[in-house]
């Protein structure tokens, strides 16, 4: 399955399923990236983090690591 940190500007897809665990995992749910919710990645800073990406009608940006948590289906 691919990730978020793996998806190329101007590409959308959905949610499968947020990984991680505990304080982390909740963190990222209550911001919005729940499963099924479809994300488009907008833009990625020069050096690769942060990730901003359009989900529910706002923009979020979040780092490498925790997008990596986030696995997605085209």
């Amino acid at each position: 399955m691919k990730t978020l940190k793996e998806l190329k500007v101007g590409k959308s897809a959905t949610v499968v399923k947020v990984h991680g665990d505990g304080a982390v995992r909740r963190r990222i749910m209550d911001m919005g990236v729940t499963k099924n919710v479809r994300v488009y990645v907008r833009k990625v800073a020069p050096l690769g983090d942060p990730i901003e990406i359009n989900l529910r009608g706002y923009e979020l940006s979040l780092r490498k690591a925790d997008a990596e948590m986030i696995e997605l289906t085209e």
